[in-house]
C-alpha cells in the first residue's frame, strides 16, 4: 500500500515532476499531460458518483472505474521495460480490464433503443455527468496517443481501456436519461430557404 506523509515538497518548483522511473520531466511533458487528463477524467467520474447514489450498480461500476483509472496513471507514469533486478513488476494495465469494460456496455446497452441519430449532451444532470467524463476521457485517449507516436514503450492495453471506457461512459449517460426515452437529439443545422448566419 502507498504511504504518503508529506504534501509538499518543493522539488516541484522548478517546473518539473518525477515519473516512476528516468529522469525528471517538465511538467508540460507529452507524457504528464496524458496521465495528468487521465486523473482529470477520474475527478469526473467522481463527480458522477455523487448523482448515482440510488444506482448501487452503477455506482459499484464507476468506484471499479476510479480504481482502474489510477492503474492507468501508474502504467503512463512508468515509461521503459522493468529491469532485471527490478523488486515487483511496474503496475501495467491488463487486458482482462479492458474485457470487464466491454460486458459492462453490453450489459447496461441491453436495455436501450437503437440510436437513430447523434445525441447532444443533455437531458439530465446525470447524464450530462457521464458525457463531460467521456469527453474528458476521450482527451485522455488522444493525448495517449499522441504519446504513442513518440514514445514507443507506451502501453498499447491503456489506449484500447481509455477508447473503450468512453463508450462505456456514452451508454451509461443514455442510461441515466430514462434508458435513452429522454435523450437530446442532434437536429443537422439545415436551414433551407433562410438566409445562412455569417
Amino acid at each position: 500500500m502507498v504511504k504518503i506523509n508529506k504534501i509538499y515538497t518543493r522539488t516541484g518548483d522548478d517546473g518539473t515532476t518525477g515519473l516512476v522511473r528516468g529522469p525528471r520531466r517538465n511538467k508540460h511533458d507529452l507524457r504528464i499531460d496524458a496521465y495528468g487528463t487521465v486523473e482529470e477524467a477520474n475527478a469526473f467520474v467522481g463527480n458522477a458518483r455523487l448523482a448515482v447514489q440510488h444506482r448501487s450498480d452503477i455506482d459499484a461500476v464507476l468506484a471499479r472505474i476510479q480504481n482502474d483509472l489510477f492503474d492507468v496513471g501508474s502504467d503512463l507514469a512508468t515509461p521503459g521495460a522493468d529491469s532485471a533486478d527490478a523488486p515487483y513488476p511496474s503496475l501495467r494495465v491488463r487486458p482482462i480490464q479492458t474485457k470487464w469494460l466491454e460486458d459492462q456496455i453490453d450489459l447496461f446497452n441491453a436495455a436501450l433503443e437503437p440510436l437513430k441519430s447523434f445525441i447532444l449532451p443533455g437531458g439530465t444532470p446525470l447524464s450530462v455527468s457521464f458525457h463531460l467524463a467521456r469527453t474528458t476521457t476521450r482527451r485522455a485517449e488522444r493525448l495517449v496517443s499522441a504519446l504513442a507516436e513518440v514514445e514507443l514503450d507506451t502501453s498499447p492495453e491503456a489506449l484500447r481501456y481509455l477508447n473503450r471506457l468512453s463508450d462505456l461512459l456514452f451508454v451509461l449517460g443514455r442510461v441515466a436519461n430514462n434508458n435513452g426515452t429522454d435523450d437530446i437529439l442532434w437536429v443537422p443545422g439545415n436551414y433551407g430557404d433562410v438566409e445562412k448566419p455569417e
